[in-house]
């Protein structure tokens, strides 16, 4: 019997240390890195690329927005679309709550979020309600000319892309918007010596050359 019992407690101990392990690593709080750069630099290729080959998780703001205002019966929905349509920026509150939805539901700890923080105020909010409970570990910026930029989302719109902000009108405000606002953010996060600039204007290979170097540094 004695016997028994300890071959139990030696088949069950595996599985509770297991279990704790994954509650250690969760309550750690998550590493974050933004990705930042205009419409059309490349961000969503570049960040497919750092998952498979770093492990992050890929949250992109726009995409959860875009998720959302499909939802049936989405209490967002309406204002999403306004705001795509209009090349402006939704407020912080939503796209906080969506980010911090995902961060939650996963089994990660590593996040890639893009195309976050657009503003001053996405700045501010998410030092509100995430700035103590994430680690940012750094600003990755793709810098790319506005040319480059507006040919890639144009083509993009050609193939079929579905998104109804790939078309000139909206670009123009889009590249506005991103000029004003979005330029700031990164030279704030500059002034904290937290900014990896990347020359985006590349071919993917290339672009991932000096991305690949920024995420080995440190995960070394």
């Amino acid at each position: 019997m004695q016997l028994g019992r300890l071959s139990c407690g030696l088949l069950l101990f595996p599985k509770r240390l297991i279990h704790k392990m994954a509650e250690t690593v969760k309550a750690q709080k998550p590493n974050v890195v933004f990705v930042l750069g205009g419409p059309g630099a490349g961000k969503g290729t570049q960040c497919d690329m750092i998952v498979k080959e770093f492990g992050y998780v890929h949250l992109s703001a726009g995409e959860l927005l875009r998720a959302e205002r499909s939802r049936p019966g989405s209490k967002y929905g309406e204002e999403i679309e306004k705001h795509i349509k209009d090349g402006t920026i939704v407020p912080v509150e939503i796209t906080c709550s969506l980010l911090d939805q995902e961060m939650q539901a996963s089994s990660k700890n590593n996040f890639l979020i893009d195309g976050f923080p657009r503003n001053e105020n996405n700045l501010d909010g998410w030092n509100r309600t995430m700035g103590d409970r994430t680690n940012l570990q750094f600003v990755l910026f793709f810098d790319c000319p506005e040319d480059v930029c507006v040919e890639r989302c144009l083509n993009r719109g050609k193939l079929g892309s579905g998104r109804t902000d790939d078309n000139p009108a909206s670009l123009k405000k889009r590249i506005e918007t991103y000029t004003k606002s979005t330029l700031p953010i990164i030279q704030h996060y500059e002034g904290k010596d937290l900014v990896r600039r990347v020359d985006a204007s590349g071919t993917q290979e290339e672009v991932f050359e000096k991305v690949r170097k920024f995420f080995s540094e440190v995960q070394s």
